[in-house]
């Protein structure tokens, strides 16, 4: 008599995968915080940005960073205007995209135990924001939770192979340790973009 047959040694496996320790365990510990954020990062590319995230450092009393923020002299003038301790503040400039806004700063955060962020940036950025955050910041098993700030009637549309690309760097950034579009940016743009218009040409024959 058998006791167990392919199917359930199948499902037996990938629940232990996934439960167990493994590539997926910082995903899942994130998943599971249920403590309150402990910092606020703000991502560059919008004023309105920054007022937001020194409004909320302000009422929730948290440590607030900048990433890729306004200019120093500008940024540490907003900062005071809105009542906000200079040692409150960090400005980060190393980022060059929002990619990078989360591999410079991940594995520090990590390292000073920090569980649970909030992430600000604008309404129109922030479905690539949160799906790349969550996968940089997932696999160090720190937690995203997320405040928008309204565009209208700035708002751009971000394109698919935008979103496209920089989730496959996410991913081999997670696997490697390495941003691919460093390594090879024209070859992994072009290559992403064209698939991506073959797939919509066939749709539309």
């Amino acid at each position: 008599m058998r006791l167990f047959n392919k199917e359930s040694l199948t499902i037996g496996a990938l629940f232990i995968w996934l439960i167990g320790p493994g590539p997926l365990h910082p995903f899942r510990i994130a998943w599971m915080n249920k403590t309150p954020p402990q910092l606020i990062l703000v991502l560059g590319g919008d004023i309105d940005r920054e007022r937001m995230g020194a409004k909320i450092a302000l009422e929730k009393r948290l440590p607030l960073i900048l990433s890729g923020g306004s200019n120093p002299e500008h940024a540490n003038w907003l900062m005071a205007k809105a009542g906000i301790p200079s040692q409150q503040v960090t400005l980060d400039y190393r980022a060059q995209d929002t990619l990078t806004n989360f591999t410079s700063l991940v594995d520090e955060l990590k390292e000073k135990e920090t569980k649970h962020i909030l992430l600000i940036t604008s309404e129109d950025h922030l479905s690539r924001a949160i799906s790349l955050g969550n996968i940089i910041a997932g696999s160090r098993g720190i937690k995203l939770t997320s405040l928008s700030v309204p565009c209208v009637p700035n708002c751009k549309k971000e394109g698919w192979s935008k979103q496209v690309i920089d989730l496959t760097r996410a991913w081999i950034w997670v696997a490697t340790g390495r941003d691919l579009k460093l390594l090879a940016p024209k070859v992994l743009e072009e290559r992403i973009t064209n698939n991506i218009n073959n797939l919509h040409s066939k749709k539309r024959d």
